[in-house]
């Protein structure tokens, strides 16, 4: 192995967009998501995002990371004015779909529309879900947190609703996202495949299959 080295000052030498490539795609693969919202006029709006969190379980709190808010970002305004938004992530088989969310349409053009996808509305929620999502989660705002270093926003969400298929949840709760659509950067897709499931370690015990 080959060891090329970067310091601080190396980064930010890099051309803009490649050191962006760069640091987003080697923070790892993560489920790629599509945020479903309405605006106050109730036309759709559907983007992806690969920043999805954990916040906690008891309650269930879901975080989503936001670029600073300095220029028209349809989906954020969407959810401080609406204060319920989807979550869906999709099949891998339609990652082409998925990415063309990013494109910069109009907020007057549904991006479901645009890119061939379908809503799918639950009643007693008001925003829309994707129709051909594996699994759906709705959302209702609870916090805006500003991150200091960079005005990156933390949009925290407690869950409200899911559906899901249920081949991939078994009866330990434990969520097979292999199906699912997965993504690492700003363009690259995998379908993720689950090689073993380990046991709760202790330090007594050698590391056990499940």
């Amino acid at each position: 192995m080959e060891l090329k080295k970067y310091n601080a000052q190396d980064l930010l030498a890099m051309e803009q967009r490649k050191r962006a490539t760069f640091i987003n795609s080697m923070a790892g693969l993560k489920s790629a998501i599509l945020v479903g919202t309405f605006n106050e006029k109730r036309q759709s709006n559907l983007a992806i995002f690969n920043s999805l969190l954990h916040i906690g379980a008891n309650p269930p709190y879901y975080g989503l990371l936001f670029r600073p808010d300095t220029v028209r970002r349809d989906t954020l305004q969407n959810i401080t004015d609406q204060k319920e938004y989807t979550i869906n992530l999709l099949p891998a088989e339609f990652a082409s779909a998925a990415h063309q969310t990013s494109a910069k349409y109009g907020p007057e053009e549904s991006e479901f529309s645009a890119v061939g996808l379908h809503e799918h509305s639950v009643e007693g929620f008001s925003a829309p879900f994707v129709q051909e999502a594996l699994i759906r989660i709705g959302l209702r705002l609870e916090e805006k947190i500003e991150v200091a270093v960079n005005k990156t926003l933390l949009i925290i969400g407690s869950i409200q609703y899911i559906e899901m298929d249920q081949s991939i949840v078994d009866e330990t709760g434990f969520v097979n996202l292999s199906p699912t659509l997965a993504c690492a950067g700003l363009d690259a897709y995998y379908k993720a495949e689950l090689l073993k499931r380990m046991a709760y370690a202790k330090p007594e015990l050698p590391p056990c299959k499940l």
